[in-house]
């Protein structure tokens, strides 16, 4: 994987556009099932081995609107498949059409309990892999747990419970903010 010239804004706008193409195909053609562009290996450490998968969220700037949305959806229906195909409708309008609209901070959502949140935020750093359609990105990442108040945990909390009707009732979100400037993209963009 190489770095590459681009200033560290338009390897952010390429990145939000490659991940608005794949999220986009996922909630058209694959019934919004994650692909491995929005699961990224975790990397913590110097450790050269991977933690594992995480499926990460990319966030709308202006996040009222769509958070609401979403939560009137999840709200409106206890059925789980009129709930999926709500959010599956509203997702495949034109939510993913304008990459710009989104922030460059992504977020995961995970269960209480999980013993990745502690080591994440421990860390506070972590690299996020990500690949698919012969295109990778690798993102080196501040971590943080974003509050209850955040449009990033507002955001991820409705998606997560329209799409998964099981969620814990205890949750944790955590915030991924990509440092550009040290980017390694393959195939490179200049």
């Amino acid at each position: 994987m190489a770095g590459t010239t681009a200033s560290p804004e338009a390897l952010a706008q390429e990145f939000l556009g490659w991940q608005c193409r794949i999220r986009q195909h996922a909630v058209r053609r694959d019934g919004g099932r994650p692909s491995s562009g929005m699961r990224p290996q975790v990397f913590v450490g110097d450790g050269a081995d991977p933690l594992g998968r995480i499926v990460v969220l990319i966030v709308k700037r202006d996040w009222e609107e769509p958070a609401a949305r979403l939560r009137f959806m999840a709200e409106k229906t206890h059925d789980p498949a009129d709930r999926y195909d709500a959010a599956l409708k509203y997702l495949q309008a034109d939510y993913y059409q304008k990459p710009g609209t989104f922030s460059e901070q992504m977020t995961a959502l995970f269960g209480a309990g999980s013993g990745w949140v502690e080591r994440l935020l421990d860390a506070e750093r972590c690299v996020l892999s990500f690949d698919q359609y012969g295109q990778a990105y690798r993102l080196r990442c501040a971590v943080r747990a974003l509050s209850e108040d955040e449009g990033g945990y507002q955001l991820t909390y409705w998606h997560n419970r329209l799409f998964n009707p099981a969620m814990p009732g205890d949750v944790r979100v955590l915030g991924f903010m990509p440092d550009f400037a040290g980017a390694q993209i393959s195939p490179g963009v200049e």
